[in-house]
């Protein structure tokens, strides 16, 4: 296994690391079970779940049905919010909600993300359980409360599941689906690393002058070259004069 690497001082010295990694986390912790942290945490991942599902199945389910031939026979392939528009509405609810839950449960939201930090001893056994089962739960509850609002259009679109596309096969999916989930997981794991806040906060300020001064740089390209501003200014001024 690689081993970190510390910061270098003056001098070429080594320096003690300035981000501290935490502990792998117990295998089974029965004393997890008697903490009121975990169950806050286990409704907060139920009710994120269950508000993930209602606010996206919702959104597939209406765009199937404003887009649908037969309701809209005029212009049915540019109504509704649109593919993009799905993307938004999954996009921001992970956002939203992993905002609102990542102090509490670590905004997992989602059996794949819990499973591979489960794999990567950064949650125990136990809380990894209790945190599918939430999840799967508030999913079935999310999706149940868009069937008994819009039980007719549920029933209509399939209940807004996922489906293979026509002419592509189970495998191109199962790769579309592993490729997604590695990205997704791959994102979580980078996002929680120790050393990221440890690396970044080093040069905090690049982030800020780097994009303001390019920004004045395509300000004055932009009003000085292109459309010469500068020339025409001073033309203006000295016929003033």
């Amino acid at each position: 296994m690689a081993k970190d690497v510390e910061a270098v001082g003056e001098g070429g010295e080594f320096t003690a690391k300035d981000y501290a990694d935490p502990p792998p986390a117990a295998l089974i912790d029965a004393e997890e079970l008697t903490k009121w942290s975990l169950y806050r945490a286990v409704i907060a991942e139920f009710i994120a779940t269950l508000l993930f599902l209602y606010v996206t199945v919702a959104t597939v389910i209406g765009y199937k049905h404003q887009s649908d031939p037969s309701v809209n026979p005029t212009d049915a392939a540019c109504s509704g919010v649109g593919i993009l528009g799905i993307a938004w509405a999954f996009g921001g609810m992970i956002f939203i909600l992993v905002y609102c839950t990542a102090g509490i449960s670590g905004g997992h939201i989602n059996p794949a993300v819990t499973f591979g930090l489960f794999l990567a001893r950064k949650v125990s056994l136990v809380r990894a359980l209790l945190y599918m089962i939430a999840q799967c739960l508030g999913a079935i509850c999310g999706v149940g409360l868009v069937k008994g609002f819009q039980s007719a259009y549920y029933d209509r679109y399939g209940g807004g599941a996922n489906e293979l596309s026509s002419g592509y096969s189970r495998g191109t999916g199962l790769a579309a689906e592993i490729i997604g989930t590695f990205v997704l997981v791959y994102t979580v794991f980078s996002a929680t690393d120790p050393k990221r806040s440890a690396r970044d906060s080093h040069v905090p300020w690049i982030f800020w002058v780097g994009p303001f001064i390019g920004a004045a740089i395509a300000a004055a390209y932009h009003q000085y070259v292109l459309r010469a501003s500068g020339a025409k200014a001073m033309g203006s001024f000295r016929s003033n004069a």
